[in-house]
């Protein structure tokens, strides 16, 4: 029995000192949560001054060569090698001969048509200085001005109906006028350059047989080029012949100043746009380089730009107001890729200048100040 009381005992105490200790483990812990910290946000702003804004429009486009000529033969023979080879990248000058195709065979027949009309002339000269003593002296000096190895001279003037008859009712005229269609068609076989230029193209090589309708090859004037963009109908009413539009590369390393020359009158059914042709020089411009040109379309008075990012998808910006943010109401009147114009901002009215991550309205902020900041990192 008195076994059985001391253990009886000691159990009760051993399950009295477990209890006690974790009641006092049990109230070391602290459970309440620390009170939330409010954080307030430093937002970068802008105070709203209004004014006027030049609508830029944003095009790109090619460059094309204003002076360009497609070379294509009208007659049929072999070329003929020249002072310059005919290789994309020779330059000429005014006048130089392009392409000589071999006329040997067709000058003859040239020089046979124009000793037929010598031989007539000769043939009437007797009659007209027994007939027609008054005109002969005229004739005969045509007669002396005749070579055959030079271009056929223009027939004199004739001013009696008595001439007329005479001279027509001997082939004299019809002969005349068949041996200049010869020497039209002879000019053809040679091809000068019409300006000073480049070859951007040759399609042929010395010793080709060159077929009548054949294309030979392009030539461009590296003076002046023409780019060709696409703008909105929506200001095509404000692009006008002669304005001024700046160009650059597409690397923005290099800057041009171009002239709007034409405005095509006629709006693209599919994309509602107008082709504006835009003249620009350049000693480094070549043909087919891609240059983005900005034209001012208008200018809209009362008005701010700010970045697209700021506007929200309800035209509502975020103001600031005694450190509390709100929504305001805009009128966007005009988008680039970058920026967005605004009217109806008031002028004083401190917005939001770069964009706040997880802003609202109501939401305490704290205005970003530049002193300070220059301050502390001094």
């Amino acid at each position: 029995m008195r076994k059985l009381i001391i253990s009886a005992v000691v159990g009760a105490i051993i399950i009295l000192g477990s209890l006690y200790l974790a009641g006092v483990i049990a109230g070391s812990k602290d459970n309440r949560r620390p009170p939330s910290q409010k954080v307030v946000k430093t937002v970068f702003v802008d105070t709203v001054k209004n004014g006027t804004v030049s609508l830029v429009v944003p095009a790109n486009g090619n460059l094309r060569a204003k002076k360009r000529v497609e070379l294509y033969s009208e007659v049929q023979g072999v070329f003929r090698p020249g002072s310059k080879l005919f290789r994309p990248g020779q330059e000429y000058n005014t006048g130089q001969t392009l392409i000589r195709i071999d006329a040997n065979e067709y000058l003859a027949s040239v020089q046979s048509s124009k000793s037929t009309l010598y031989n007539l002339l000769t043939s009437i000269m007797p009659d007209l200085r027994l007939d027609y003593p008054e005109i002969y002296p005229k004739w005969q000096a045509y007669l002396n001005s005749f070579d055959l190895n030079k271009p056929t001279p223009q027939l004199p003037e004739m001013g009696s109906e008595k001439e007329k008859f005479f001279i027509t009712g001997r082939q004299i005229v019809s002969n005349y006028y068949a041996v200049k269609n010869l020497e039209q068609r002879l000019s053809k076989y040679t091809i000068s350059a019409p300006f000073s230029g480049i070859l951007t193209e040759a399609l042929v090589t010395e010793g080709t047989l060159i077929r009548s309708g054949q294309k030979l090859g392009e030539f461009i004037n590296t003076g002046a080029y023409e780019l060709e963009v696409s703008v909105s109908k929506t200001y095509g009413e404000f692009l006008k012949v002669g304005k001024k539009v700046e160009l650059s590369n597409l690397e923005k390393t290099k800057t041009y100043t171009g002239e709007v020359t034409r405005v095509n009158g006629k709006v693209d059914q599919g994309s509602q746009t107008i082709n504006v042709f835009i003249e620009v020089s350049g000693d480094d411009l070549k043909e087919g380089q891609y240059l983005e040109a900005n034209l001012e379309a208008k200018e809209e008075t009362d008005a701010i730009e700010i970045n697209r990012s700021l506007l929200l998808d309800n035209d509502q910006i975020f103001v600031v107001r005694d450190s509390i943010l709100d929504l305001m109401y805009v009128d966007p009147v005009y988008f680039t890729d970058k920026t967005v114009v605004l009217k109806n901002v008031p002028d004083g009215e401190v917005i939001v200048a770069k964009p706040l991550t997880g802003a609202y309205a109501g939401m305490l902020v704290k205005i970003f100040d530049e002193n300070k900041s220059k301050k502390a990192q001094l």
